[in-house]
């Protein structure tokens, strides 16, 4: 079922640098969903792109390589682009460095491993007012503001060979341009009820570390409660840390 050395998975990881603490966290669910599936170091690879710093590399029993990329600053995008590209996993995973794997995601990835996009749900209780993406209504679970790259486990011959990699460098919307042309353009999709990653998950991990959304979000908590932005900031990176 393998090929390039029988790795079975590309794990595709964007980091902006300043998160060790959640890039460990990310990298070591990645450890746990492979030993859970049962699958060994070689078949499973980790690719990290530092956006325009020198990154510390996590620890781990898989197979990893860590690249220091010239400055992107475009969320990610140039850098996914850039991983995709070596990758030489029959599968492709997008995990940004705030976010982990599910345990039992690789093992149910595994059950649909012929099917070109499979679609799973993420938790999204620690970033939205809502408990998991995507949710059921009219239509397709495509949809804007329903869906995810973490959601997704894709073939690379979709996102390389037909969809020539990660498009659409320079729009903040990038990520739902290309999972609509992957969902368009893949010859077999199978969406799954479970749960297979946590967004957010590493979000307080590293001080001073916080994304642009997240403090948006902590902004707005503050509001509604009546308390300064920066207590509830430092409330949650005290509780994760």
């Amino acid at each position: 079922m393998a090929t390039d050395g029988n790795v079975l998975f590309s794990i595709i990881t964007p980091s902006v640098g300043c998160r060790p603490r959640a890039l460990q966290y990310a990298v070591d669910s990645v450890e746990k969903a492979a030993r859970f599936a049962g699958l060994g170091p070689e078949q499973v690879e980790i690719l990290i792109g530092f956006d325009g710093v020198k990154g510390t590399p996590p620890n781990s029993p898989l197979s990893m390589r860590c690249i220091n990329f010239p400055p992107d600053n475009d969320w990610g995008n140039g850098i996914r682009n850039m991983l995709v590209k070596i990758a030489k996993g029959r599968k492709l995973i997008f995990l940004d460095d705030d976010n982990v794997l599910k345990p039992n995601a690789l093992r149910l990835y595994l059950k649909h491993f012929e099917a070109e996009m499979i679609i799973g749900r993420i938790d999204t209780q620690l970033a939205f007012d809502k408990p998991y993406i995507p949710e059921d209504g009219d239509g397709s679970v495509v949809r804007p503001c329903n869906i995810d790259p973490l959601c997704l486990c894709l073939s690379r011959e979709l996102v390389v060979d037909r969809c020539s990699g990660w498009g659409y460098q320079g729009k903040y919307e990038a990520d739902y341009l290309n999972i609509l042309d992957w969902h368009r353009r893949a010859r077999s999709v199978v969406a799954m009820d479970d749960l297979v990653g946590i967004y957010d998950a590493g979000r307080s991990l590293d001080r001073a570390a916080l994304s642009r959304r997240q403090m948006n979000l902590l902004d707005r908590m503050a509001a509604e409660k009546g308390v300064p932005a920066q207590g509830v900031r430092n409330n949650v990176v005290a509780f994760n840390s």
